[in-house]
């Protein structure tokens, strides 16, 4: 969860661990608050520039336990324990909600304005098959009348 706050703004940050399914959520969402609160109190800066600069999930101290086994026996339980550190900083300015562009409809008109640029390509294509058929077309008759040529020119030497 600490991964997924950092670079948002304080408000944003909280929204997402509010809405959270994990366990580890709610254990952030009050060390923010918490940082939030000391952020206003202690050095007086406005809650609306703060930005989640770091978010960090540390080692604490482990408690340890044994629990009774078979036999007179014990088993050792570790109990472990965990740092939430969050910094937060006031660099976030403030900027005006980004307005979405309208979707385009996916009926006729939609389809009517891809129409025209479908058929610009298709035809390009097909102007550039039909060129290079053309010339491959030129190429045999090129060859052919070369060939025909050739021929006539054997008759007319075998004649004489």
């Amino acid at each position: 969860m600490t991964r997924e706050i950092q670079g948002y703004s304080a408000s944003e940050a909280l929204d997402l661990l509010t809405f959270s399914p994990q366990k580890a959520a709610v254990l952030v969402k009050k060390t923010l608050k918490s940082a939030i609160a000391n952020a206003e109190n202690n050095a007086e800066l406005r809650v609306d520039t703060l930005l989640v600069k770091e978010a960090v999930v540390g080692e604490g101290p482990t408690f340890k336990r044994f629990r009774a086994r078979a036999r007179g026996g014990a088993s050792p339980l570790r109990k472990r324990t965990s740092h939430i550190r969050i910094v937060l900083s006031d660099e976030l300015t403030p900027q005006a909600p980004v307005k979405r562009k309208k979707r385009r409809e996916s009926g006729r008109e939609g389809a009517a304005s891809q129409k025209p640029k479908e058929k610009r390509e298709s035809a390009e294509k097909q102007g550039t098959e039909k060129a290079s058929s053309r010339t491959a077309l030129e190429n045999v008759d090129e060859t052919a009348s070369s060939s025909e040529s050739t021929t006539e020119t054997r008759r007319a030497e075998e004649k004489e």
